[in-house]
């Protein structure tokens, strides 16, 4: 993956966007630090799609049927009643 910084991305953004569609993602910095990565819209609806669980998934996921932590009856504070 390249690294750019934010001004070279900005002044030579047609190389930049031609750099990603030919050669995957490409990073920007800014200050040094990473700041965000440039991908292909491809790669990215891919991502996307993977990073969402279907409604299937989650009904069938195991963890979503643990049980729920219900206090016993009577044991919880009771709220003040309405003043008319």
């Amino acid at each position: 993956m390249n690294t750019w910084p934010v001004q070279d991305a900005k002044a030579r953004f047609s190389e930049f966007l031609q750099a990603c569609l030919a050669s995957g993602p490409q990073l920007v910095t800014k200050r040094g630090q990473e700041a965000a990565v440039l991908v292909p819209v491809g790669q990215w609806r891919q991502l996307q799609a993977n990073s969402r669980p279907s409604l299937k998934q989650v009904l069938l996921d195991a963890a979503a049927r643990a049980d729920l932590p219900i206090p016993p009856r009577g044991t919880s504070p009771r709220r003040a009643a309405p003043k008319l």
